[in-house]
């Protein structure tokens, strides 16, 4: 902090010719943080201190910072201030290939862990009912957890699947595919639908994100062999911390 405070009151960051001023502020904050001036973790003065130390207004150092959080470099904790935004290793995920959380996460030398929201059976939801292909009365079993990556949080999982295939969901500890593989049931294709969303309140707490952040909203459905449905499952994914990557091939036509 004794660093930073030092190379904002030399002021050989401001200059007539480069700018407005709150840009410059902004760019003096981004570079003590690229330099690791400021660390992950570390507040910043508050918009006082940091009018007091430059000699700008509070509103061009409320601009400045507004920018930082925008861009996801700083992040503001209500009644605490503004700190450096802990960095977030980006995962890639290729949509070729049908795989489980920990099996992708293990494969780029990651340790997958999970924290659980709910396991158990349920009475179906209609949605449940017509996409697993079940009539009124049965359960599912229902399997959500909060999906880390090295500790971080990465995704929301919600997975639905009926009672038949999954009897007892206490038997998923780690990945649900290697239980479906043992018993048979690992399905051999599925269809993704992803799109865009602003993350809700209630999954951005969970995520540790601010409310609003972009997400990725991911359903899939996926089948065994005989066409059955085996698997039906709502994802949340961090937007800062996920790529899904799709190989397209040329039609010679």
């Amino acid at each position: 902090m004794t660093d930073f405070i030092s190379m904002l009151e030399t002021r050989d960051w401001l200059a007539n010719s480069s700018g407005p001023r709150y840009l410059q502020l902004r760019r003096c904050i981004q570079r003590a943080i690229d330099d690791g001036v400021l660390k992950e973790n570390e507040p910043l003065p508050s918009e006082r201190e940091i009018a007091a130390i430059t000699d700008l207004s509070r509103v061009t150092v409320r601009k400045a910072v507004s920018g930082l959080v925008d861009d996801q470099i700083v992040v503001q904790k209500r009644g605490s201030g503004s700190f450096v935004a802990p960095s977030v290793r980006k995962v890639e995920q290729r949509l070729s290939n049908l795989t489980s959380f920990s099996e992708d996460m293990a494969r780029r030398g990651l340790s997958a862990s999970s924290e659980w929201l709910r396991r158990g059976l349920y009475s179906a939801s209609p949605q449940e009912i017509f996409t697993l292909g079940l009539t009124s009365g049965q359960k599912v079993a229902r399997v959500d957890r909060l999906r880390k990556a090295d500790g971080t949080p990465m995704a929301i999982e919600r997975a639905s699947l009926s009672e038949s295939i999954l009897p007892n969901p206490e038997r998923v500890s780690t990945s649900l595919y290697a239980v479906l593989r043992a018993s048979g049931m690992q399905p051999v294709r599925a269809i993704q639908r992803i799109s865009a969303r602003n993350l809700k309140a209630v999954d951005a707490e969970i995520l540790g994100v601010p409310a609003g952040d972009a997400g990725l909203k991911i359903e899939r459905v996926s089948y065994l062999a005989s066409g059955q449905v085996v698997e039906f499952t709502r994802s949340v994914y961090r937007g800062d911390a996920y790529d899904f990557i799709a190989e397209l091939q040329i039609s010679e036509d």
